[in-house]
């Protein structure tokens, strides 16, 4: 089952989109070459090919959830380029033998993946000098301001303390930055980017935004669901009141070649 069964919809509509400074750092990854390719692993929605698609010739979209992959079939329909979707996970995709990728990106999606695998096989599927771009941003869970803080510990009222990650499951973050997982890959040619990012919320894009997320998805509160959004909407709505539903994020992007 996946962790995110039940979200793509939410996903789609509420997730924030990549911000233009990693856009313009990605970009020139792709441009000026003949048959550009660009391979997305764990695309979620679609996002970041959404972003790039002006700059590719050629897109792949990996995801293993079906609602997922479906919502980035939507949001790249009619594109005057070639774009395949596969229903299968990172560790699992298989290219046809000729294949090779210009840029690999990954965002907010590392983190679920057996790292050394995935990294492992791209070598045998990107050209020589293609880029590897590993990209995230954290979450309203991590964030620390008075509101996210609030909003936190309401999740942890109705779902417990530690940080669910889909159903009957907890999340285990990685405890190896990605700039040392990339340094030792064949793609060990690293530099790092980070972008600050300001992001406003309201009450309505917050509440959808959590429903996208493997630790506040809406079945995880089983009947309990509308007391909690009722509960979440009124907090919110008094933050918003007294200063507003700020976030400060930091993008990072890390991107990795081969020496």
């Amino acid at each position: 089952m996946s962790k995110f069964e039940s979200t793509a919809p939410y996903y789609a509509a509420y997730r924030p989109g990549l911000p233009a400074e990693a856009v313009e750092l990605l970009a020139p990854r792709l441009t000026g070459r003949e048959h550009a390719a660009l391979l997305d692993l764990g695309s979620g929605t679609g996002q970041v090919p959404l972003a790039l698609v002006g700059q590719t010739k050629e897109i792949d979209v990996v995801e293993q959830d079906e609602g997922m992959l479906e919502e980035a079939g939507k949001a790249l329909a009619g594109q005057p380029i070639s774009v395949r979707l596969h229903n299968t996970r990172a560790e699992m995709f298989t290219p046809p033998a000729s294949y090779q990728a210009d840029l690999v990106t990954i965002c907010r999606a590392f983190h679920w993946m057996d790292q050394g695998v995935v990294l492992s096989r791209l070598e045998g599927m990107t050209a020589p000098d293609a880029t590897v771009a590993i990209m995230g941003d954290g979450s309203l869970w991590t964030a620390r301001t008075k509101w996210t803080d609030a909003l936190r510990a309401l999740i942890q009222e109705y779902l417990g303390v530690e940080r669910r990650a889909g159903k009957d499951r907890t999340y285990a973050a990685h405890d190896r930055p990605y700039r040392e997982v990339l340094a030792r890959s064949a793609f060990g040619r690293v530099e790092e980017h980070t972008i600050a990012v300001e992001r406003e919320w309201s009450t309505e894009t917050v509440i959808g935004y959590l429903y996208s997320t493997s630790f506040a998805a809406r079945p995880l509160f089983g009947e309990r669901v509308d007391d909690f959004e009722r509960r979440a909407r009124t907090l919110l709505d008094e933050h918003a009141t007294a200063g507003g539903l700020v976030e400060h994020a930091s993008f990072q992007v890390v991107l990795g070649q081969r020496g």
